[in-house]
């Protein structure tokens, strides 16, 4: 029984279904068969039964009625074509692009609508293996030429000729669509490109800006400095000066030094040009005695305390550096509460270093120290600016604007960051970010025997220092001393001296920023050649410092007294020669 038999309710089962199935797919063969008849001439016209019982009548030319519509409706070209080359049908689209009446293109040579470089044939015969899609001109009957897509393929025999469809896509639309592309993308580069201009010329304005700033910081400090010096020399040259007069100028200048000493390496730090001494520390620990130190010189009215962690912290950083950023943070926190509130130090280890002023952040292993103060809090407009050398909202002269630039630039030269968080009225939070170190320092010391058999011993002292002036006055300060020296004008010729009694030497004092060989690759040099005589570096800024330090020498910053010299320069030769004992 067929599913159509089946009375309002039934259900069909399994059998039923086969065999509509089988009912439709003879029914589809049985239509197929005829549509082809009628294709190949078979019949002028088939008879059909309509659902209705009504009778449908089917002919070549309606059967293929739908599908005449959709290649009309196309907007390709579309074609069919015999192996000579010879239009059998085009459809409207084809028409226009050709320039031609759809009906006078029947039986005319595609070859005359192309450009004379393509060779038609060769694509007619590749399209009778394969299907074939190549780029040709198309020329149209008024003489214009355009650029198109062709793809041809083999479709059907006519009586035992195969016969080729086409489609042609014209590329012109496409062709001006690149080239309005083209001109868009150069334009934007154009503008680009002047955009970026400008914003250099804006990045070097704002950079003259800030050099201009900070030259006027400088030459105003600077001179006060050298205004002291230059009076206290000059009543120094009086011949009757009394004693202790004389005492306080000459202390004056002394202190004078110092100063711009102090003020040098504060730029060398916001620069991170400083030559910085890492070591590893425990950062509780001397938080916890900056902290201490605070509390007995901010007054009584400023409570400090400290929040620190039992487990230990180690970060690798310059001590003195870091102790130094702590009083200058700490400082200006004094300064926003007006001498009274409170001021937290508190020690985070084991953190991350979130982003930064879009810097972007660190998953390593950072120490966070944070001052935070109950404070003013500091303007919105105002905090972008507050790490700038010589920016400072304080009274003149009750600050120079370099105490947060220091902290800046030791922050980042240490590997790490510093961040702010601050909201007027409600206090200020600064926060330093440190690598931390996994493990704890060496805490051995070298015995104080090995440096005290050296005093009043005289040494002989290889000067290696380009400068005259300075070169001068090192060997007169050395000789004064009771060392004997030779000085060098560059490393050159401190090798040679080297090289013509290996052993006379007990130190080699050596500038690093000098023509031709540097300090650096002459201490190199010398460790190579003779281990165990001991190199002192001296500089006031060399960037090979600041990028990869001492590489294990020891230096002492310029300007420095005769005390350093001397006390490092026994210092290292102690360390020598015990070291050279004990390999014995």
């Amino acid at each position: 029984m067929g599913v159509d038999a089946l009375l309002p309710g039934d259900e069909p089962g399994l059998d039923a279904y086969r065999a509509h199935i089988r009912e439709l797919e003879a029914r589809l063969e049985e239509s197929e068969e005829t549509l082809a008849a009628i294709r190949r001439g078979d019949f002028d016209a088939v008879v059909v039964e309509g659902p209705n019982h009504e009778r449908l009548v089917y002919t070549l030319e309606n059967a293929d009625l739908p599908y005449r519509a959709l290649i009309e409706q196309m907007q390709e070209g579309a074609f069919t074509l015999a192996l000579d080359g010879t239009l059998l049908y085009c459809n409207r689209r084809l028409a226009e692009m050709l320039g031609e009446p759809q009906e006078r293109l029947t039986g005319r040579a595609l070859r005359n609508f192309v450009h004379a470089d393509v060779d038609l044939g060769r694509l007619i015969r590749h399209a009778m293996d394969g299907p074939v899609r190549e780029e040709i001109a198309l020329r149209a009957a008024a003489g214009s030429e355009s650029a198109t897509f062709l793809s041809l393929s083999r479709f059907a025999c006519q009586g035992d000729q195969p016969l080729l469809c086409g489609i042609l896509t014209d590329l012109t639309e496409q062709r001006r669509n690149m080239q309005a592309l083209a001109e868009a993308h150069a334009k934007l580069q154009s503008e680009s490109a002047e955009r970026e201009r400008v914003e250099e010329a804006l990045r070097q304005s704002q950079k003259l800006e800030a050099v201009g700033q900070l030259t006027g910081g400088v030459a105003h400090d600077f001179n006060n400095l050298l205004t002291v010096i230059k009076s206290s020399t000059d009543l120094l040259k009086r011949p009757d000066l009394p004693e202790e007069r004389r005492r306080r100028y000459v202390e004056a200048i002394s202190d004078t030094v110092d100063r711009a000493a102090k003020l040098t390496g504060q730029l060398l730090a916001f620069a991170r040009r400083q030559a910085l001494r890492p070591e590893v520390f425990e950062v509780g620990a001397s938080l916890r005695a900056v902290a201490e130190m605070l509390d007995s010189v901010t007054g009584a009215r400023i409570s400090v305390l400290a929040e620190i962690p039992a487990t230990p912290c180690y970060i690798r950083a310059d001590l003195s550096q870091f102790e130094t950023a702590l009083i200058n943070m700490a400082v200006n926190a004094r300064d926003a509460m007006g001498g009274e509130g409170t001021l937290t130090l508190k020690l985070s280890g084991d953190r991350p270093m979130p982003a930064i002023r879009g810097h972007a952040g660190s998953r390593s292993t950072f120490a966070a120290v944070s001052l935070s103060d109950t404070g003013i809090g500091i303007p919105s407009d105002v905090l972008p600016r507050i790490f700038e050398p010589f920016f400072t909202t304080k009274d003149i002269g009750k600050g120079t604007g370099l105490g947060l630039s220091q902290v800046f630039g030791f922050a980042k030269q240490s590997g790490g960051d510093v961040d702010v968080s601050s909201s007027p009225g409600h206090g200020t939070t600064f926060t330093l970010y440190l690598p931390q170190a996994e493990y704890a320092p060496d805490m051995s010391v070298t015995p104080r025997s090995e440096e005290s058999g050296l005093d009043g011993a005289s040494l002989c002292v290889l000067v290696v220092e380009d400068n005259i002036e300075v070169g001068r006055f090192a060997t007169q300060i050395l000789e004064d001393l009771g060392h004997k020296t030779v000085w060098a004008t560059n490393a050159e010729e401190a090798l040679v001296e080297i090289e013509r009694i290996p052993f006379r030497f007990d130190a080699v004092f050596s500038d690093v920023v000098m023509p031709g060989m540097g300090g650096i690759a002459l201490a190199r040099e010398l460790q190579r050649r003779l281990p165990d005589l001991p190199v002192v570096l001296t500089s006031g800024y060399s960037h090979v410092l600041a990028q990869e330090g001492v590489h294990g020498f020891d230096l002492i910053q310029k300007p420095y007294s005769v005390d350093q010299l001397s006390q490092t320069l026994r210092k290292v030769v102690g360390k020598s020669r015990a070291g050279a004992r004990r390999r014995r």
